[in-house]
């Protein structure tokens, strides 16, 4: 990985986890030293086999555990999870969009109330009107119907149900999602629809985004750079286009050979 192709600093990076090591009790190191960062607005794909450590990353990114060794820095500060104050501001700026759109919704409540949980639990200052009409904003910014917050999610298919997830994440308007393979429980048929909607999206509001996915294609869609890791350590890293055209490193490229793919550009 040459200097080019690293990480963008991380004292300047939106959000990044600085030799991030982690380990269960009595158990083998998950992640081992590993620094990735995101800038504002910035895409990256997190890639490697299962068991390779991207979920406890993920998790760690999200303020949902804390690594045992090494640091997550938002804005370049430490993330606190002590920090109640400090991390109401994290959440609200970091949102997750989660693997299974059947379980990540609650099915008794409506999907407006849904999506207008996370204003109500970050402490966006919104009356009842105002909820409302950023629920019915959302729902048009993932081309859903507005009689659509009235309905609970067995109404909706897989996909709708992904897209409903995705303007939950949207609701607190923040400037990062984290994405856990956001498209793998879906049909093949409405996979592109919502990776196009996560391209518009991102695209349109200036969000950064960081992948997790074992699916190379989705990477290549939405990611501009992609970081492979092996046994918990970061082995490769660069523009996604180079890192699937030229792999420098032998798991890469081994990695690349047994996933199909659709061309890097």
């Amino acid at each position: 990985m040459t200097d080019a192709e690293s990480s963008p600093p991380l004292g300047r990076a939106l959000l990044a986890a600085e030799s991030v090591g982690f380990h269960y009790r009595h158990g083998e190191p998950v992640l081992r030293s590993v620094s990735v960062a995101l800038e504002p607005g910035e895409s990256l794909g997190l890639v490697g086999e299962s068991g390779a450590g991207k979920t406890t990353l993920l998790r760690l990114l999200l303020g949902l555990a804390a690594p045992t060794d090494g640091r997550v820095l938002f804005e370049g500060a430490p993330v606190d999870l002590r920090d109640r104050r400090g991390m109401r501001r994290f959440r609200r700026a970091v949102q997750p969009v989660f693997q299974d759109p059947f379980s990540s919704l609650d099915p008794r409540m409506r999907v407006g109330d849904s999506i207008a949980e996370p204003m109500r639990s970050l402490g966006l200052p919104l009356d009842r009107a105002a909820r409302a009409a950023r629920v019915a904003e959302l729902l048009a910014a993932v081309e859903l119907p507005a009689d659509a917050a009235g309905r609970f999610p067995e109404a909706f298919s897989g996909g709708q149900r992904q897209r409903i997830a995705i303007a939950r994440a949207l609701a607190p308007e923040p400037r990062l999602l984290l994405a856990d393979e956001p498209v793998s429980a879906l049909d093949t048929s409405v996979r592109m629809t919502v990776i196009e909607l996560f391209l518009r999206l991102a695209r349109e509001r200036g969000i950064a985004m960081l992948l997790v996915s074992h699916d190379l294609t989705i990477v290549s869609a939405l990611c501009a750079r992609m970081a492979v890791l092996e046994g918990g350590r970061v082995v490769e890293e660069g523009p996604t286009a180079r890192v699937l055209g030229d792999p420098r490193h032998p798991y890469t490229a081994r990695l690349l050979s047994a996933v199909p793919r659709l061309p890097a550009g």
